[in-house]
């Protein structure tokens, strides 16, 4: 995918709304539990990313071949390692840091 700058909070949770960005959560399952996602967000905890970022893999996530991915955690370190594999592997993608910052920010939040 071609490059685009990173857009700003605000304007992921527009998109997202709109449908045009896909939301990817990388925390672990008990992370969820205690605190809930994003509205729409697909989880795939960061250690398992490389088995379903990669084209070539079995387990190839299709949803990562139609929309940019604005990828969080909780704190935006593990969405910066995720944003960057997904980049390497041809994919758009932005770290749009933590879960709290998402819902500070008046993304829709979701009890899982």
């Amino acid at each position: 995918m071609s490059y685009a700058p990173q857009p700003s909070l605000p304007e992921v949770i527009a998109r997202a709304a709109r449908g045009e960005i896909l939301l990817l959560d990388v925390r672990e399952r008990a992370e969820l539990l205690a605190s809930g996602t994003a509205k729409g967000a697909l989880h795939i905890p960061l250690a398992l990313l490389p088995l379903r970022a990669d084209p070539k893999a079995p387990d190839f996530e299709k949803a990562f071949t139609t929309k940019p991915i604005a990828v969080f955690c909780a704190a935006g370190a593990r969405a910066g390692q995720a944003a960057q594999l997904l980049s390497s592997l041809g994919h758009q993608a932005w770290n749009i840091g933590g879960f709290a910052q998402w819902a500070a920010a008046g993304g829709p939040v979701v009890r899982v």
